[in-house]
């Protein structure tokens, strides 16, 4: 099977519901598909496969791979890395694929699919999600036909991931961490006079949620970052969906990948306050 009978077409994809900013802090949006590792794929698919995007993907870079993680629901571990016995043919690289702009990335290893879009200079405008998933859509039905030509199999999806990666800027509606709770909702920053803490010189936080019927997990992180752009240290607000789709069908994929989409920006708007939502511009 292939992408190309994808039966929910991206631009269909409503937005009706979600809470929506005009002035969004991304910086960052990540789509996987992640599957065992594809029987018979060795190092010549990579550059193979190159030859079928290059045009649409000119730079190429290699880098280690990503671990293969999955979302155990209900079975009391929470996270747990497949350690699978792997042939000695297996390609232990990841490859990046980048656009001549540097704004969009794909992301290939044995065992894993994913597609970026990032700010390169800052001043980018986040094309929203339905255009991300368009792009992701093309891309993954151009995988899938590559595998096919070259006889091997449709990859068998184990987890899909959406990941939203923020970055929020000190003096903007804040002014450091003892204003922490002007941006997280949940949070709490004592400042009764006689404390003999002062104001916090930095705070992280690792939160999870469990998603609807154990879809999966929504895992948010909260850290202090030195963006590499600029130099400037900004709050990093990342939020992460995971969890297994149905089956492999492209329909139950992109069907989880909504799914993750709309945890990631619900939870965001749940986890950060009012008086932010009206810097980023909520709709």
């Amino acid at each position: 099977m292939t992408s190309k009978s994808l039966p929910i077409a991206a631009n269909a994809v409503s937005d009706s519901g979600l809470p929506d900013f005009l002035q969004p802090p991304v910086d960052e949006v990540a789509l996987s598909i992640q599957f065992p590792v594809i029987p018979r794929f060795n190092v010549a698919h990579f550059g193979l496969y190159w030859q079928q995007i290059r045009a649409d993907f000119p730079r190429y870079e290699v880098r280690s791979p990503i671990s293969n993680v999955v979302e155990n629901v209900g079975t009391g571990a929470r996270i747990s890395r497949q350690l699978g016995i792997e042939l000695l043919s297996t390609p232990e690289i990841r490859s990046w694929y980048i656009d001549q702009s540097g704004n969009r990335l794909l992301q290939i290893q044995h065992d894993r699919f994913v597609h970026n879009w990032r700010k390169i200079s800052g001043t980018e405008h986040y094309p929203r999600y339905p255009k991300i998933r368009d792009d992701v859509a093309k891309e993954w039905s151009r995988f899938c036909d590559f595998l096919k030509t070259e006889s091997l199999d449709y990859p068998k999806v184990n987890q899909c991931e959406v990941t939203y990666v923020n970055h929020i800027e000190y003096e903007k509606g804040w002014n450091g961490y003892g204003e922490l709770d002007k941006v997280i909702a949940t949070l709490v920053i004592p400042k009764s006079k006689g404390r003999f803490l002062p104001s916090p010189e930095s705070i992280g936080m690792q939160v999870t949620y469990l998603l609807e019927e154990n879809a999966g997990r929504l895992h948010v992180s909260v850290t202090p970052v030195i963006r590499a752009r600029d130099g400037k240290e900004v709050l990093q607000l990342s939020l992460t969906a995971r969890g297994a789709p149905k089956s492999s069908s492209e329909e139950d994929i992109f069907a989880w990948l909504d799914l993750g989409r709309k945890w990631v920006v619900r939870g965001f708007a749940d986890f950060t306050t009012d008086s932010m939502h009206k810097n980023w511009g909520k709709q």
